[in-house]
């Protein structure tokens, strides 16, 4: 007999304990705490041929761009495909396979169709809006999410990752107060909704309210940093507040402590990382050698081409750090999967970029024109978008009534 989760989905190859599990690792992922990876890979000692234990492994391993999780994700694919699938779970399947090979673009549409089908699949939802993530694109952050809220209520246990993920989409598209409520009543829903947390940070930071946030993020920080491998980017968000208010004190006191000594060592942690220190040179504050260091945590990971806005962070800590050898390395690696993939516009602007400039040589500008030449040009996966007036009254006919 084929089990279905707590929503109603089916799920295909489930023992009730590999269910359980498999449920657990979601809620873990909706939430960005515990571990997981290792409560999926219990599931699947469990369920072997639980179809979307592998998917859910293959997600885990791809949206957090880490170089070492690609083999992995694509061996978990390999073995979803060879499984017995629904038709839901064969999409997800095909999702994967397109993340696996790099198209991002084409796995969101595939998840956005999902999700129209199936609007109370969390994961599908939330793989779906973590790639809108990596590509950049906000209106899809918003409309994805919103076009399934209807199907959901409150009191469904992972409403609050749904409002969260709305949260985020809307503060991204610039509706701010909106954004804020969402955001609020997911973390009351769920205090360890990191992700919830995160989207209403956002909405102060753009908001320029500088107190406020210093307030959101202090209240209650076991909630979102305790096991949580969202805390370094929501302490990086701190930290930010406290820069807006020039303490810098703070800022090197978070940098030193949460975001970079308690930091895990996942590559957005260094990006995160690279983005602070970058922020107090622009400012000239004397870092000493941070840079140095954060050099050389991204040296092993330097070539991996796996995504350009990486790349971009680790080309600013070798630049701070005088490694010019580093700074082609990254360029080379671009070039040659451009190469492979990519149009000669992007590998010119990729070659001009990591030229290996000194530190302090047009320092206010070179780096943040290499980040909109990689949007630009797709190396991020973004794209600019024209306005969608009909997109925004869907979407805001779809969330005004749970507003």
């Amino acid at each position: 007999m084929t089990l279905r989760t707590t929503t109603g989905l089916a799920v295909s190859g489930a023992s009730p304990r590999g269910l359980e599990l498999l449920e657990l690792a979601e809620h873990q992922f909706r939430c960005f705490i515990g571990d997981p990876v290792a409560t999926v890979n219990t599931a699947l000692e469990d369920s072997p041929d639980m179809v979307m234990g592998h998917v859910l492994l293959a997600y885990l391993m791809l949206l957090g761009t880490e170089p070492a999780g690609l083999p992995v994700a694509a061996a978990a694919w390999r073995s979803a495909e060879a499984l017995p699938a629904d038709e839901r779970e064969a999409r997800h399947v095909r999702a994967v396979g397109l993340l696996v090979d790099g198209r991002l673009r084409a796995a969101a549409r595939v998840l956005e169709d999902l999700t129209i089908d199936h609007p109370l699949d969390t994961l599908a939802l939330q793989a779906g809006h973590q790639t809108d993530f990596l590509l950049g694109d906000s209106r899809m952050l918003r409309d994805r999410i919103a076009r399934a809220l209807p199907a959901w209520h409150t009191d469904m246990p992972a409403w609050h990752a749904v409002a969260g993920m709305l949260a985020f989409g809307l503060e991204e598209t610039g509706d701010y107060a909106r954004a804020e409520r969402y955001g609020r009543r997911a973390v009351e829903r769920q205090p360890r909704d990191g992700w919830a947390q995160h989207a209403v940070a956002h909405v102060m930071e753009m908001q320029n309210r500088r107190h406020d946030g210093i307030e959101w993020m202090r209240a209650a920080p076991k909630a979102w940093a305790q096991d949580s491998f969202l805390s370094v980017h929501n302490h990086w968000h701190l930290a930010l507040f406290h820069l807006g208010l020039d303490d810098i004190d703070a800022v090197l006191a978070l940098y030193d402590g949460p975001v970079c000594a308690d930091a895990p060592g996942l590559v957005f942690d260094l990006v995160d990382q690279s983005a602070l220190l970058w922020r107090l040179h622009l400012r000239g504050v004397d870092v000493g050698s941070r840079w140095q260091a954060l050099a050389d945590r991204w040296a092993p990971i330097a070539t991996t081409g796996r995504y350009a806005f990486n790349d971009m962070h680790a080309t600013m800590a070798f630049a701070a750090a005088g490694r010019t050898d580093l700074i082609r390395a990254v360029a080379d690696a671009q070039q040659a999967l451009i190469a492979d993939k990519g149009s000669a516009r992007c590998r010119c602007r990729v070659a001009l970029a990591g030229a290996g400039r000194p530190l302090g040589t047009d320092r206010h500008h070179w780096p943040l024109r290499l980040q909109r030449h990689a949007c630009d040009d797709g190396l991020c996966g973004g794209r600019p978008h024209r306005p969608d007036p009909g997109g925004r009254r869907c979407a805001a006919g779809a969330h005004r009534g749970q507003g």
